[in-house]
């Protein structure tokens, strides 16, 4: 981060804030400061920070430990992705900061509702994960399809609406989040053994199987399925042509038309409820809600596919309007979320950091090695609620983070044939 030391008190902005409004307003007003801009002192308990975004990462543990440790207010609210692209493009003045997905940056970046923000201000650019940065989890790795989060990551200069082609000094979002999705699976249930994305359209699971109904996203698991199959070959499964988009549809209705599918979820608890109660043995889910059902005592498993993961990505961005204290505060507050304590809580919910090697100093050594290494856990491994997620001797569903995130097929995106693919989408769900 760049120098911000007040040199005739001797104190920066950053230990300004930590010390804590209240000593350093008591300071300021007793002499021992001077020259120190008295702002910070009177004002920065007063900032109120705006945050919206998905259920995913706006978390009331996360605001409590924004006030306790820099002293702002974080006020979050928590939307479903369609309605966090709509609020992000059409009411600006509603937010400061916007709590995105990467899929999401490539239709809200543009529009020119938010602010390019400065690398050099980033006090962990260097911890962040390189898939955000070159793509690559190691210099070896393939790019996978969709929209990879680097590619939407950078803008060219501060006023810059449009995408680099390679890392530069000024950031979309920075990255705070991200995982690798697959099927969910009820293993007492199915009867067998689950190797492929093709495996959710066997007949014996008629009436008890289950897609996400997010366009963006649910078009890339059925895109999944229909590579695996051999009904579809795509040029690429996140920029569909038109005709792959036909064909992927007609899939869809037909199997719809023959019963296949119990429901279509759209919010994490239907996922839950619907594996649960075993009204549905395969579905389309997410991590957590995978642990939600462990953690009611019913057998679920994450299910490693020999295709691949369908990965996603989030990230913290600044609203076009923020200025003065409050873009100084933003910036604080980015860098907090990346110096560890956030990307353990959210480790510890199975999802990734953007910073593994911060978070790792937050974690035991066996949450640790459960999380990330692949290890069999050697204690009870727990929620950041305190429940017990996973029993002594447990292994993480797909293994180390290398495995899991070193096997993404496709990343959730954004289509040129987005709108028409919404309307075939939809046309799928009325069918």
């Amino acid at each position: 981060m760049t120098d911000t030391t007040d040199h005739k008190s001797g104190l920066s902005r950053r230990t300004f804030l930590k010390t804590g409004a209240a000593a350093a307003g008591l300071a300021a007003g007793s002499g021992a400061i001077t020259g120190f801009p008295t702002i910070w002192a009177q004002n920065i308990k007063n900032v109120t920070l705006r945050q919206f975004g998905t259920g995913v990462s706006n978390l009331n543990d996360v605001a409590n430990k924004v006030k306790e440790d820099l002293g702002f207010t974080l006020q979050m609210t928590a939307l479903d992705s369609d309605a966090v692209t709509q609020r992000a493009v059409t009411q600006p003045d509603s937010y400061d900061i916007a709590d995105i997905e990467y899929w999401i940056a490539k239709k809200v970046f543009p529009a020119g509702v938010m602010q390019p923000m400065d690398v050099s201000k980033m006090k962990y650019f260097d911890k962040i994960a390189p898939l955000f940065i070159t793509g690559k989890l190691t210099p070896e790795s393939k790019i996978a399809q969709g929209t990879a989060p680097h590619t939407v990551g950078f803008v060219e200069s501060a006023d810059s609406v449009t995408f680099a082609s390679a890392p530069t000094n000024w950031m979309t979002l920075i990255p705070t989040i991200y995982n690798a999705d697959t099927l969910g699976i009820r293993p007492d249930l199915v009867g067998r053994d689950i190797t492929s994305w093709a495996d959710i359209m066997d007949p014996a699971y008629k009436g008890k199987a289950s897609i996400i109904n997010i366009p963006s996203i649910g078009i890339m698991d059925a895109a999944m399925i229909c590579e695996s199959m051999g009904i579809v070959k795509y040029g690429d499964k996140g920029n569909m042509t038109k005709d792959e988009i036909d064909q992927t549809v007609a899939f869809l209705i037909k199997a719809k038309g023959d019963g296949q599918f119990r429901s279509f979820w759209k919010t994490f608890d239907e996922s839950v409820n619907l594996m649960a109660s075993g009204e549905v043995v395969i579905q389309s889910m997410w991590s957590p809600a995978v642990a939600a059902v462990r953690s009611k005592g019913i057998a679920c498993k994450y299910q490693p596919l020999k295709e691949g993961y369908r990965a996603w990505g989030g990230g913290l961005g600044l609203a076009k309007h923020l200025s003065g204290i409050e873009l100084d505060a933003a910036y604080e507050y980015i860098n907090w979320y990346l110096s560890g304590w956030v990307g353990a809580y959210l480790n510890r919910q199975g999802y990734y950091s953007a910073a593994p090697e911060t978070a790792k100093k937050f974690m035991t050594a066996d949450e640790w090695g459960y999380w990330m290494e692949g290890k069999a856990a050697t204690g009870d491994i727990v929620a950041p609620d305190g429940k017990v997620m996973e029993k002594a001797g447990a292994v993480r569903d797909g293994g180390a983070f290398e495995a899991r995130m070193g096997a993404v097929a496709c990343w959730n995106s954004v289509m040129d044939e987005d709108r028409y693919m919404v309307r075939k989408w939809n046309e799928f769900i009325a069918a």
